[in-house]
């Protein structure tokens, strides 16, 4: 607190000038080919300095871990990053709902929903209590999928015997509801899990094996289409309310060309992911509707789990209902 007290105060003291240098703290690599959160961090970017700011992107993990890069967003040492969905849902869990398994059917159903439930204002309302504020929600990639070492998946009964790689209780949760087992593992230690076989798979959008090297020991992806992964782009908001007028109102320009950026890069990666999986050597099992429907049936265990207050649920499933 005493910290957070000093750098409140230093920023309060500094001329809007201070602010010219906009540093972002990136997720993946920096390739516009296979991450579409760094499509939008480099449209945002570019954005901003056609605005006339100066922009630096800072390597993933290069300024500390999620927790670590929270913390110097809220002090106002940080002024972007994409950052975890968990990050937010610490300070508001009724985030979680993006991650309610086939709670949208695409990336435009979620924004409408979105909007329509004014999810920004009211996750902002409590993100000041911790200095931050939330942007956008940027999609990592493709819907996720079944990834695996061995196993050729193709409904919830070819994961009975299953170790899943888990992000936390609700994935858990989700893969008991399929008949399966999850374990939480980092994800710096699920390569190793993978080929030592403490894990049997985890649950992602297709371009992650590409982009982080593990089409070796990766085999099979099932296009389950469960999940949309997300980022959750936070800005500290001492520096975002520190801006001039026409500096916040070109921040604000400019996280409406990310999104369109995003979402344009987003319409033709979905079957990209797919052929990139290919092209390594993994093979992709194309699920039809009527499996897929098979998953989302099994999921519906998810949403009366208690993972999230019922009354939640109950909003996230009518807005999903009415903008659908």
């Amino acid at each position: 607190m005493k910290l957070k007290a000093i750098a409140v105060a230093t920023l309060m003291a500094m001329s809007t000038s201070a602010f010219a240098e906009v540093k972002i703290a990136l997720d993946s690599k920096p390739d516009l080919e296979t991450s579409g959160s760094y499509n939008w961090a480099h449209a945002f970017g570019n954005a901003l300095t056609e605005a006339g700011m100066e922009v630096r992107e800072l390597p993933r993990g290069s300024i500390g871990n999620e927790a670590e890069i929270f913390d110097q967003i809220s002090t106002g040492l940080l002024e972007i990053s994409l950052a975890d969905v968990r990050s937010v849902a610490q300070v508001d869990p009724f985030i979680y709902g993006v991650r309610l398994p086939y709670i949208f059917d695409d990336i435009a159903h979620m924004d409408r929903a979105l909007a329509a439930g004014k999810v920004f204002e009211r996750v902002n309302a409590n993100l000041a209590k911790q200095d931050a504020i939330l942007l956008a929600l940027a999609p990592l990639g493709p819907s996720s999928g079944v990834i695996s070492t061995t196993a050729v998946v193709r409904s919830p009964a070819d994961m009975s015997d299953m170790r899943m790689r888990a992000l936390d209780d609700a994935q858990i949760a989700m893969y008991e509801a399929w008949g399966s087992n999850g374990t939480i593992v980092p994800w710096g230690e699920v390569p190793a899990g993978l080929q030592t076989g403490v894990i049997d798979g985890y649950l992602n959008s297709p371009f992650i094996p590409v982009m982080f090297g593990q089409t070796d020991f990766v085999k099979n992806f099932s296009d389950a289409r469960v999940i949309w992964p997300l980022r959750a782009v936070i800005a500290s908001r001492a520096w975002y309310d520190g801006l001039s007028d026409a500096d916040r109102s070109a921040v604000d320009a400019a996280v409406k060309t990310a999104d369109a950026a995003a979402r344009q890069w987003l319409d033709v990666a979905s079957e990209k992911g797919l052929t990139a999986l290919e092209e390594k050597g993994v093979t992709v099992q194309r699920l039809s509707a009527e499996e897929r429907a098979v998953f989302r049936e099994a999921s519906k265990a998810v949403y009366d789990s208690g993972l999230m207050p019922a009354e939640d649920v109950k909003i996230w499933v009518d807005l999903s209902g009415s903008n659908r």
